[in-house]
C-alpha cells in the first residue's frame, strides 16, 4: 500500500516561554503544502527501509518512518514489512518532511493491517516521535501551543493564492536558533492574524527565529527579500528554517541558483 506524506510551513511562530523541562512553548499555524514524499509498505519476510529521491544521512533505524514502524510493531504485534520511502521533500528545512514520514507511516500502517486506531490514538503515537508529529494525523490547518503539540482546527483556506518555497544549500542548527531566543509573547497572536486578509500579514505575522537566523545565515534574509520584490504578499522562514516562502496571487517566475525552488497552489 502507499501513502504521500505532505510537508507543511508555519504561518507565523512566536516563542512565548521557557519550560522547565528545558524546551519552550510556542504559538503558530501549521499549514499542510502540496509537496510529498512517497511511502510504500508491503508485507515481507523481514523488516527493511529502503530510501529513495533525496538522500538521507543516518541509521535507517532511526529514521522516523522506521521508528514509527517499530513502535506500532510494539503495541500491534505486526508482521515485518518491506518499506520503500522516496524523498521529495526539502530536508532541514522547517517543513516537517521526517516528521510527516513519521506521522503517514502510522496512517499506513492502521490502513493496511486494520487496526481502527482512532485520530486521537494515532496522534498519541505520533506525539511520540515528535512535537510536531501529531499535526500530520489530519494534515489540516491547525493552531498549535505547547512544544506544538496542543492542536486546534481552524477553518483557513488559502484557495486562489500560490506559495513559492525556495531552500538554500545551507543547514540551520535549531539548538543554536533557540539557544539566541528571548521568548516573549508577540504583540499579536499568530492566530488571530491568519484570519485576516493575506495582504495584511506582512507586518504583523512573524516568525521569531529569523531575528536568531537572519544574522547567521543572511542568505536566508535575502531570499525573503527577493520574494517580496517579486510581489509577495507575505514571506517568511519556515519553522527554524531554512526554506523562506511567499504567498502570491499569482505563480512567480523563480531564479535562484544552487536553490531548491517549487510553486503549489494552495488549498
Amino acid at each position: 500500500m502507499q501513502i504521500h506524506p505532505c510537508a507543511k510551513v508555519n504561518l507565523g511562530l512566536n516563542i512565548v516561554s521557557r519550560r522547565p523541562d528545558g524546551y519552550h512553548n510556542l504559538q503558530t499555524v501549521f499549514f499542510p503544502v502540496g509537496i510529498f514524499d512517497t511511502i510504500d509498505i508491503h508485507e515481507a519476510r523481514q523488516t527493511s527501509l529502503t530510501i529513495e529521491g533525496h538522500p538521507v544521512d543516518g541509521d535507517p533505524e532511526r529514521n522516523l518512518v522506521m521508528r514509527a514502524y517499530r513502535l506500532m510493531e510494539t503495541r500491534h504485534q505486526l508482521p515485518p514489512v518491506s518499506i520503500t520511502l522516496s524523498k521529495h521533500i526539502p530536508m532541514q528545512a522547517g517543513m516537517g518532511g521526517g516528521s510527516s514520514d513519521g506521522a503517514f507511516t502510522i496512517r499506513l500502517l492502521n490502513e493496511m493491517f486494520q487496526l481502527r486506531l482512532t485520530t486521537a490514538q494515532m496522534q498519541a503515537y505520533a506525539l511520540q516521535l515528535g512535537a510536531d508529529c501529531p499535526f500530520f494525523i489530519t494534515s489540516r490547518p491547525a493552531y498549535a501551543e505547547g512544544i506544538g503539540e496542543q492542536l486546534s482546527p481552524i477553518d483557513l483556506s488559502l484557495s486562489g493564492y500560490c506559495m513559492a518555497i525556495v531552500k538554500p544549500p545551507v543547514a540551520v542548527s535549531t539548538a543554536e536558533a533557540y539557544a539566541r531566543i528571548v521568548p516573549r509573547m508577540p504583540a499579536v497572536n499568530c492566530l488571530d492574524v491568519v484570519r485576516k486578509p493575506v495582504d495584511q500579514w506582512r507586518h504583523l505575522l512573524t516568525n521569531d527565529f529569523e531575528a536568531s537566523i537572519f544574522p547567521l545565515l543572511p542568505e536566508i534574509s535575502r531570499i525573503k527579500q527577493q520574494l517580496y520584490d517579486q510581489g509577495a504578499l507575505y514571506a517568511a522562514m519556515s519553522g527554524s528554517g531554512s526554506s523562506v516562502f511567499g504567498i502570491f496571487t499569482q505563480a512567480p517566475e523563480l531564479s535562484f541558483d544552487g536553490c531548491y525552488t517549487a510553486v503549489v497552489e494552495l488549498q
